[in-house]
């Protein structure tokens, strides 16, 4: 038989072909005028495709983030142009700062009126420049194909990041027959860096010096797949760990050798560890600001070693004795290897008896603690306590947890310990309030089996509300422990130690103490997900159990007291040595 010759397809058609042919199996999409031949495509590829609408454009963009951090692979987020790629904006910022790969499409309109101000026209690629690893503009259907293949390129080599791809409608409608995988035209774009043997043979030299060395590890090390690697070398050398909001989970967090998180709210003996190292190993970090405070005083005992795939962030904050620019994973693996063939390389494990007897009289004099309120349930003890029996299930590697942004994400951050990689996600570097139930959303696509919950705060869940809609529609069953203390708590807590406690629209309620606004359970249940309230610490863990073994999305709105403060705390711009513990 004559072979059958290839027939010209819509650009819409040929776009949702090159996500089947990159492996996308979910994507979250909005439509609207300027993508509408997109989503008649969508539904032409149902069997290979799932796609999941959103109430938000903002929603789906933080959905394909819940997925990308979750599983390492792109996710893909569809909108149309004008308003619905703007709603993007947060989501792209978001995912350049904590360096996720995300590829988000949208529609633009028809090329003969580009530039008139025409309906729904926004220059979707000038707006997000600033904000994206790369950005497109397809200029022929033609391109299509070669345009998708480099944007998956992009966002996950190197340092993964989000890229935007436009495509006027007309593209979008326009048949051709297409050539699925064309050359990719990146001459400038070299991702794949690799430490040499020698600057890791100085990395050794300068272990073996060292008397009171630390680990300062970062997201790098997750998205380099490299945890167990990291675990490996960490136990090999003997030298603990300092992790940042986006490390936790890239280094067992029960671990003796883990000091959990460093930084503005990390513990006390972290943040001592770092400042009295004379050695300060920092793998896939960039120095965040509120890691370090006041940079002239950060580490600034120690040598620093910092080895990250970006080249832009070596040096950008803090100037390394031994600044190495390679992928993390990779750098660690052949420093196993070195290992290996020469155990001399790393010194005995006496050498740092000291160090450590001093990290734990740190570790005994300021551990994480709290305060109970009479019968009241304080959101630390509600977050430790939905740690504890998720624990006693035996259920902590199954199970993600995400959060909004404010008190209640520190919160989840000191007081759930991960032990594993791709189970927390935040919105870390933009600090996005809204961030957590649609991300929740985008994992438990991802991963159906898992448990999957948002632990939230009124301010952050009342942002993205609607994707309670979402839930239920999609049949994702995700669990929002929402702790309601009636304001925003993190700016309310800046206000109690920097403005005398003057309340400058901070508090969320209607000025009824007893009859808490809004109610979050009626709400809950008008998008026909199950919630309950709950204001008693006697009542908690009945709640909590309920919580995790209900079938549907569900909202445990918890009343907590709005007194509470994130402890330890480093004001903005200070030192360790103006550390409030209490």
């Amino acid at each position: 038989m004559p072979k059958q010759q290839p027939r010209p397809m819509s650009g819409a058609d040929i776009l949702v072909q090159c996500l089947v042919n990159h492996g996308v199996d979910t994507v979250f999409a909005y439509p609207g005028g300027a993508s509408m031949p997109i989503h008649q495509a969508l539904t032409r590829f149902q069997k290979q495709l799932r796609t999941i609408l959103p109430r938000h454009e903002q929603g789906g963009g933080f959905m394909a983030e819940g997925y990308a951090r979750s599983t390492g692979r792109v996710g893909v987020c569809i909108a149309t142009s004008g308003p619905g790629a703007t709603n993007f904006v947060t989501c792209l910022a978001d995912a350049k700062m904590d360096s996720i790969p995300i590829v988000a499409i949208t529609g633009q309109v028809g090329t003969h009126v580009i530039g008139t101000d025409a309906f729904q026209e926004t220059p979707i690629v000038e707006v997000s420049r600033p904000i994206t690893k790369h950005h497109y503009l397809v200029q022929r259907t033609e391109d299509i194909p070669r345009v998708m293949k480099e944007a998956f390129h992009i966002a996950t080599t190197g340092r993964p990041g989000p890229v935007i791809v436009d495509i006027p409608k007309d593209l979008q409608n326009r048949a051709i027959i297409a050539d699925y995988d064309p050359p990719m035209n990146l001459p400038g774009y070299n991702p794949e860096r690799r430490a040499t043997r020698e600057q890791l043979e100085k990395v050794f030299e300068l272990i073996r010096q060292s008397k009171r060395p630390i680990f300062y590890a970062g997201g790098g090390v997750i998205s380099a797949n490299a945890a167990g690697l990291f675990k490996a070398f960490s136990e090999k050398t003997g030298i603990p760990v300092a992790l940042t909001v986006h490390g936790l989970g890239a280094f067992p967090s029960k671990h003796y050798l883990c000091l959990q998180m460093l930084g503005m709210h990390g513990t006390v003996y972290a943040n001592y560890a770092v400042n009295e190292a004379d050695l300060l190993l920092a793998f896939g970090v960039r120095f965040d600001d509120r890691v370090t405070g006041k940079v002239s005083e950060f580490a600034k005992h120690g040598k620093i070693v910092h080895i990250d795939i970006d080249p832009s962030e070596i040096n950008k904050i803090k100037t390394a004795a031994l600044p190495i620019c390679g992928d993390v994973g990779q750098a660690l693996r052949d420093m196993l290897q070195m290992i290996d063939e020469e155990p001399a390389r790393i010194p005995p494990a006496t050498q740092y008896a000291d160090w450590m007897r001093q990290i734990d009289k740190w570790r005994d004099e300021a551990p994480l603690k709290f305060a109970s309120r009479n019968d009241a349930i304080v959101p630390q003890c509600a977050i430790q306590r939905l740690y504890e029996i998720v624990r006693e299930r035996g259920r902590l590697s199954d199970t993600i947890v995400t959060t909004g942004v404010g008190q209640h994400q520190m919160w989840s951050a000191q007081y759930w310990h991960f032990e594993t990689p791709r189970t927390w996600f935040t919105s870390g570097g933009l600090g996005s309030m809204g961030f957590g139930l649609p991300a929740a959303l985008g994992a438990q696509a991802a991963h159906p089996l898992k448990t999957v919950i948002d632990i939230d705060g009124d301010g952050s869940f009342l942002m993205n509300i609607q994707e309670l809609a979402t839930a239920y529609t999609e049949k994702l069953p995700v669990k929002v422990l929402l702790l309601n203390n009636q304001h925003l708590g993190m700016v309310m807590q800046w206000e109690d130690r920097f403005y005398e406690s003057n309340r400058a629209h901070t508090y969320l309620g209607a000025g009824f103490e007893q009859d808490p606004y809004p109610d979050f359970v009626t709400i809950a249940k008008g998008f026909k997900c199950q919630g309950t309230n709950i204001s008693r610490r006697e009542d908690l863990d009945g709640a909590l159990r309920e919580m995790l073994d209900s079938k549907g999305p569900y909202v445990l709105n918890v009343l907590v007291p709005y007194q509470e403060h994130v402890l330890p705390m480093i004001p903005g711009g200070m030192t360790v040595k103006d550390i409030i513990k209490a």
